[in-house]
């Protein structure tokens, strides 16, 4: 019997401002521990909440960028349950009436394209972090991720196979981080992800009972989690075992490749959720949807298209190229100092996206400057280094951080292309080899190629070969005339 898959998704995701939610305390990531702590985020008697308005300014234009309708009467709720993360007991968060209602985000799935609905977009406070001991019977608390703001994006369950979910929350990460809603580190925690994840018989309408695997920051580890859950319930339902699948909270552990029971599954009652009574409702007018909406940048989608349209770009090269912001404006840059878009993209795709990975750097902090690598291609164009040598000469950039021109002098790497002095080795290499100049005549073309290889170890690697095959050519044809 055929079945498939049911996943819907939570993505948590930290919003880009300078102070906490309810407080002034600073939202910076790495502080020392309780460090960034006062008694309104830690819920101390007597102290009440500010709403800070860049928050509501930020979730409005996460809606506008998922295409959500704004709702302009919301309000912010008490979600009531005790965990130690939690000092207050409960967690402000939005309800029945959330700042955002319905939306979708348009997926490019192996080049199928797909349009996952959203269920809202709504406001939150995050909770500390628990720091588990090893060989100790205690764990410390981090109170300083407490009340830093953070929207939670709420997908229908729309998604058929882990690889369209990691597809999902790479698009969405793409959007926010151009939105500048959100910087998305998932290393750091500023987006994470649940998943709702279910199996059906083919053709069944109803969804049956639901796992959710929480807390999942990175799209390996997502596609893992998803694949092994997926696994799991599949086989349940083979052996005629279904009943064995419970609506309960697990946690994905990487080490044992699976997933592992954590709690059951709390439904919305639960939490005994009721409005927030030390804070008023939220009201958004039109002037000020206007106003956030004018600041929406170019999204992702749209810069792949322009991306295609003028500079020439395959739609898979756009894919890698846009997804990450921080590359896309490093290519936009160089192309616009001068660079042929098409060169740019292959360095970028290549020894670019090399280096990054190689040196575990971030595509942020590029240390070579787009104008910088504009003056290394622009070398190569003109001929004055090979290839092969700017190759080498990047690398240099990227470790020193000095310039094309400078390292391209310190290594004696310029080409020779002048013509008399390549006529004079050429002649002299033919002069020296005779037998080449009669394979040539007997029509053996490869005498060019042992020629060429004769002139570069000449003149150390610098010649240019545009230049050297055209004397080569034409001195072999004049030998081969005067014989």
């Amino acid at each position: 019997m055929s079945f498939e898959t049911i996943i819907g998704l939570e993505i948590h995701a930290e919003l880009h401002t300078k102070s906490k939610i309810f407080c002034s305390c600073s939202t910076e990531f790495g502080a020392k521990p309780n460090a960034n702590t006062c008694p309104i985020c830690l819920g101390l008697p007597g102290t009440l909440p500010v709403l800070n308005e860049e928050v509501v300014n930020l979730a409005i234009k996460a809606g506008m960028a998922l295409n959500c309708e704004i709702n302009k009467l919301n309000k912010m709720d008490r979600k009531n349950y005790f965990y130690p993360d939690l000092p207050k007991a409960y967690q402000t968060s939005q309800f029945d009436l959330p700042i955002c209602k319905g939306g979708h985000v348009e997926l490019d799935v192996d080049g199928t394209k797909r349009m996952v609905r959203l269920n809202r977009i709504h406001i939150e406070e995050d909770a500390g972090k628990l720091v588990h001991l090893e060989d100790e019977p205690v764990s410390l608390i981090d109170y300083n991720r407490v009340g830093v703001p953070l929207i939670e994006i709420v997908s229908e369950p729309d998604m058929r196979s882990p690889e369209e979910a990691v597809a999902f929350v790479k698009t969405l990460k793409s959007i926010l981080e151009y939105g500048e809603i959100s910087d998305c580190r998932m290393e750091q925690g500023s987006l994470r992800c649940d998943a709702n994840i279910s199996i059906r018989r083919l053709g069944q309408e109803t969804y049956n009972t639901k796992v959710e695997i929480k807390n999942i920051n990175s799209f390996k580890e997502l596609q893992k989690a998803l694949e092994k859950e997926e696994k799991r319930q599949r086989e349940l339902y083979a052996f005629g075992e279904e009943f064995k699948i419970k609506q309960e909270t697990r946690r994905w552990d990487a080490a044992k490749g699976k997933t592992m029971p954590m709690r059951s599954k709390e439904d919305a009652h639960d939490y005994r959720y009721f409005p927030e009574p030390d804070l008023v409702p939220i009201i958004i007018k039109d002037e000020q949807i206007e106003s956030i909406k004018s600041t929406l940048p170019e999204m992702p989608a749209s810069k792949k298209e322009r991306f295609i349209n003028l500079y020439g770009l395959s739609e898979k090269e756009v894919d890698i190229i846009v997804d990450d912001k921080a590359l896309a404006h490093f290519y936009e840059d160089t192309v616009t100092a001068g660079a042929n878009p098409k060169t740019v993209a292959n360095w970028v795709l290549g020894d670019i996206l090399r280096l990054l990975k190689e040196k575990e750097i971030s595509s942020d902090s590029i240390p070579v400057t787009p104008q910088g690598l504009y003056e290394l291609l622009k070398l190569i164009e003109e001929g004055k280094i090979s290839n092969t040598a700017g190759k080498e000469v990047f690398e240099e950039m990227f470790a020193s951080g000095k310039s094309a021109e400078e390292i391209v002098k310190a290594k004696g790497l310029t080409q020779i292309s002048d013509t008399s002095e390549l006529e004079r080795i050429v002649d002299e290499i033919l002069d020296n080899n005779p037998q080449s100049i009669s394979d040539f005549a007997a029509g053996k073309t490869q005498a060019a190629g042992f020629l060429m290889g004769q002139l570069m170890k000449a003149s150390k690697g610098k010649a240019n070969p545009k230049v050297a095959k055209e004397i080569i050519d034409a001195k072999l044809k004049e030998r081969v005339e005067n014989l």
